[in-house]
């Protein structure tokens, strides 16, 4: 009884997808229509060119809603504050803005560090750039202020251009830091200053999508080169060592080994913090991922281990007892702007447009997940014109380099915020630190920040997994982000990108110069056409060649398609075209030798009977002259029917048939080209479609075209390859038509050429 009736469900699902494949098999279409070449589709559908849009017209237009649209356009705050909802959403952006400022303090004095600049000056960065953002950006959820990558970045060209070398004291051989510090922050805030006008300019001239130059295989082996380079740039303060400043290429090479060389010198004392703050800084983010349901905010880790430590060092005297390097005087209260040093522009100019590029490819991938994730729109434009004047701003009021971090983005939007008045809420946090609470942390040891670093790097160091990954899914991809990464560990970050850059076009080329070529074949009964390589029920039609080309021709690979073509088409094309030239050669010769033997004839027979003249009677001359006057009409018809034979040879080649020259036949009279994966052409690409039209009519096979779309059509139009030859007839709306056609008209050796190729 169990048994039926569990096998009763069973049964019934068995006929219910029986009866559905059934549906489906049943649910075929039937369309009639007539062939429809390029000239009739266009007469049926009445095609016309399309009116071009001046979009330059708009912009020199001036009126009250364009000057308002501009207005709204380029200062987004003005759009969404007045009809901003305080009640539904105020107070989870108060919430999101107060744990994004708990993260920012520690970040900020950390990454401040890591771009070799006072600690203070990373707070600065967490202010001035974050509230300009607030009125200029278009995301509403990304964290715009310091972030691991651009501080590296930065800290590469302060360390390259002012090194702890060139500020030695001659007295006591130490380093004159506060001379050294004031460069570099010169040279920082500069940095940002060009960073900036590099953003603004690009956005302006709608230069956003210079970005998608950069893939994303691309920009995460890049990060995860350049979280590799932050790990080894903390290990200093991790270890309480002193390096020699280096640059440049191996570089990250240089450190490892000085830093191997001199761990001996390791100051305990200052190892011993890191691996404590490091631990405890673990040990919080693994109890907010396992309570991070229960939790309505996730514990601050980072500030509870900074409040800690500070503590701890200004209890124990960790400095003066135990040699642990600590943060310093921070002054209390904003600086004044300061004008950016026009000198130093040749210098940075080059890093400072890496920069721009890499902080803008960071901040609108990150701005795009958040808007698709919550319904908006990104303007990709004027995110680079927001983050330009979050970097030219913040340049004057000597800020460095920022972008987004990926970790306070993910903590705002999963605290509840819902506009950038969550980022307005931070800096105004992080004001009052700078203001007032600043100089309470002097006390903090440097290694916890660098600790706060590395463990921070979590994030971008699981990066390492897309090499499992990008295996299984695209070896392309992954040999990108393995040449990204390997450039960047031993190029540096500035080199490192601009070799993936080229590294990645170069590969696109290729790969535009490799595409799939194959023979199509029909799937029965049906109008698709597959390659018959792949599909095993497809099958060739029976005198016609159906080529494809995955990937568009152009002068890249213009040859190559040629050459792909003869060669999948089993015929030695420009073999049996040379035979066919050398027989016609022959034939020629030949002629020229047998009309030159009829001519010799014809003047000796014309003086034998002038002498007879001269010698015999009436009658017999009478009879001579009749018959050579035969003779020589024989003689000349014999003449202009060789002439005539010639002129078929030589001048009329194509009625000359390669079986009548004892040559191969193709075993196909008509090739059809699929131009579908066409998207444009050039002048490469039109010599080249006409070298394929000339070359396989030598060899009696017609040339047909299908599936153009209709701007390539145009294109084809301009550059005059439609002719009295080669004609709209000859382009068909799919590949069906094409080989119905093929199949009504075969070409006919018969037939004269002129027919034949304007059908």
């Amino acid at each position: 009884m169990g048994l039926s009736d569990a096998s009763g469900p069973r049964d019934t699902q068995v006929l219910l997808a029986t009866t559905e494949t059934m549906q489906l098999r049943r649910r075929d279409y039937h369309v009639e229509r007539p062939l429809l070449n390029q000239e009739q589709l266009e007469e049926l559908g009445r095609w016309g060119a399309a009116t071009g849009t001046h979009q330059w017209r708009t912009w020199l237009q001036c009126s009250h809603a364009r000057a308002r649209a501009l207005l709204l356009q380029h200062l987004p705050v003005l759009a969404w504050l007045p009809r901003y909802p305080v009640r539904e959403w105020l107070l989870g952006d108060l919430l999101s803005g107060l744990s994004v400022a708990i993260m920012q303090l520690p970040q900020g004095l950390a990454y401040a560090l890591l771009a070799g600049l006072p600690p203070v000056f990373g707070l600065y960065s967490s202010f001035y750039p974050v509230f300009i953002y607030f009125l200029f950006g278009t995301s509403r959820h990304i964290s715009v202020g310091t972030f691991a990558v651009m501080s590296v970045m930065v800290g590469s060209v302060t360390e390259s251009l002012a090194p702890d070398e060139a500020f030695l004291q001659a007295s006591n051989s130490t380093v004159d830091e506060a001379a050294r510090d004031a460069i570099r922050v010169q040279l920082a805030s500069t940095l940002s200053v060009l960073v900036g006008l590099f953003q603004v300019g690009l956005g302006l001239v709608h230069f956003g999508f210079v970005v998608t130059y950069l893939s994303e295989p691309l920009v995460r082996g890049y990060t995860t080169a350049a979280s590799v380079q932050v790990f080894v740039s903390q290990l200093k303060y991790v270890f309480g060592l002193h390096l020699s400043s280096t640059s440049g290429p191996l570089s990250l090479i240089y450190t490892v080994v000085e830093v191997c060389r001199k761990l001996p010198q390791s100051v305990i004392g200052t190892v011993v913090t890191a691996v404590v703050a490091g631990v405890v800084l673990v040990l919080v983010k693994l109890l907010n991922d396992k309570l991070q349901r229960h939790l309505p905010l996730p514990l601050p880790g980072e500030l509870f281990t900074l409040i800690g430590a500070t503590g701890i060092s200004y209890g124990v005297g960790l400095k003066h007892r135990f040699g642990v390097d600590v943060v310093g005087q921070i002054p209390a209260g904003l600086v004044p702007p300061v004008a950016p040093s026009p000198q130093l522009f040749a210098e940075l100019v080059g890093k400072a447009f890496t920069i721009a590029v890499v902080g803008f490819a960071i901040a609108i991938s990150l701005g795009k997940i958040f808007a698709l994730r919550h319904g908006y729109r990104v303007d990709s434009n004027q995110e680079l014109v927001a983050l330009g004047l979050s970097n030219l701003i913040g340049g004057i009021f000597q800020c460095f380099p920022v972008s987004c971090s990926m970790s306070r983005s993910l903590v705002q939007e999963s605290t509840g915020g819902n506009t950038q008045v969550a980022g307005a809420v931070s800096s105004l946090f992080i004001l009052i630190i700078i203001v007032k609470l600043g100089e309470l942390f002097q006390d903090l040891p440097k290694a916890v920040l660098a600790a706060t670093i590395i463990v921070n790097l979590k994030g971008m160091l699981k990066q390492f997994t897309d090499i499992c990954s990008l295996w299984k899914a695209n070896r392309v991809d992954l040999l990108i982000w393995l040449v990204t990464f390997v450039a960047t560990i031993l190029l540096n970050l500035d080199l490192g990108l601009a070799v993936a850059v080229v590294f990645s076009l170069l590969l696109l080329v290729v790969r535009m110069q490799l595409p799939h070529y194959s023979v199509l074949g029909q799937v029965p009964d049906t109008d698709i056409y597959r390659d018959v390589a792949e599909f095993s029920e497809a099958r060739e039609v029976p005198g016609v060649k159906v080529f494809r080309s995955s990937a568009t021709m152009c002068f890249a690979n213009a040859e190559l398609y040629s050459d792909a073509l003869k060669q999948r088409c089993g015929v030695d094309v420009d073999h049996l075209i040379s035979q066919k030239k050398k027989l016609l050669k022959k034939q020629e010769l030949k002629l020229k030798r047998m009309q030159k033997k009829l001519q010799k004839q014809t003047a000796a027979s014309v003086c034998t009977s002038a002498s007879n003249v001269n010698t015999s009677d009436g009658d017999i001359e009478s009879n001579n002259v009749e018959d050579s006057k035969a003779k020589q009409a024989s003689t000349e018809s014999k003449l202009e029917d060789a002439a005539a034979h010639g002129q078929e040879d030589g001048k009329g080649p194509n009625l000359l048939t390669l079986k009548a020259l004892g040559l191969s036949q193709p075993g196909f009279h008509s090739l059809v080209l699929d131009l579908g994966a066409l998207s444009f052409v050039d002048t490469v690409c039109l010599k080249s479609l006409k070298n394929i039209f000339r070359d396989f009519r030598e060899i009696e096979v017609e040339v047909y075209m299908a599936a153009c779309h209709t701007p390539v059509v145009a294109q084809l139009e301009a550059g005059q390859f439609f002719d009295a030859s080669i004609t709209k007839q000859h382009l068909f709306a799919s590949v069906h038509d094409a080989v119905i056609f093929a199949l009504q008209h075969p070409r006919s050796n018969q037939v004269s050429p002129v027919l034949v190729t304007k059908l």
